[in-house]
């Protein structure tokens, strides 16, 4: 991957991009623009997405990118179990219907998963609710409620129950705040966005 390529990265897809091993196949649901399966092709991986956005999959196939249109609450059920060695949900978890079932799904159709959210239990947004009491307006949430395609707001501590509801292994666990990364205590807290590797291990 070229430099100028990690560096256009997003954080969470940058490291889920360095986690990610040449040649492994990849399904990233809810690709947007394409630039996580960009650099995952650069890098030798037989990466395709799928996308609900029709301009989205446009512009990914403009770029060469293998990129379906579909639907995640309702398409998954589709793919084959074991059908890819990653499947990823880079901050598309909370726009679904029913994460814990789009979760399940994720690890039937490959065995690990990366899966990343914007945490809703930052300081920020609590102090702005325990303030105003109002829903907040943030550098990861950047529109108001009644715009944002998130109908789930789940914090890290959700996550990580539900996790353990399900008998899933959090595997490892990246936090940023301000796109650099944050410690791993007190991330509930701390951090804005979450990055989970996760696997039925």
């Amino acid at each position: 991957m070229s430099p100028h390529a990690k560096g256009a990265l997003r954080p969470d897809l940058a490291v889920i991009a360095d986690h990610v091993e040449p040649g492994a196949r990849v399904l990233d649901i809810g690709c947007g623009n394409g630039d996580l399966l960009a650099a995952l092709t650069e890098k030798g991986c037989d990466a395709r997405g799928l996308e609900l956005d029709a301009a989205n999959v446009a512009h990914c196939v403009g770029r060469g990118l293998s990129v379906m249109q579909g639907d995640a609450d309702t398409d998954l059920v589709y793919y084959p179990d074991k059908s890819v060695d990653y499947a990823i949900l880079s901050q598309t978890l909370q726009t679904t219907r029913r994460p814990d079932l789009i979760l399940e799904n994720l690890l039937r159709i490959a065995p690990r998963g990366f899966v990343s959210f914007p945490n809703f239990a930052h300081w920020r947004v609590r102090a702005s609710l325990l303030t105003g009491g109002r829903m907040p307006v943030t550098r990861l949430i950047p529109v108001a409620w009644y715009e944002t395609p998130n109908i789930h707001h789940l914090t890290i501590a959700d996550f990580r129950a539900l996790l353990a509801e399900r008998g899933i292994t959090a595997e490892r666990a990246w936090f940023f705040t301000g796109g650099k990364a944050s410690r791993q205590r007190f991330a509930n807290l701390t951090a804005e966005h979450a990055v989970f590797l996760v696997s039925r291990g």
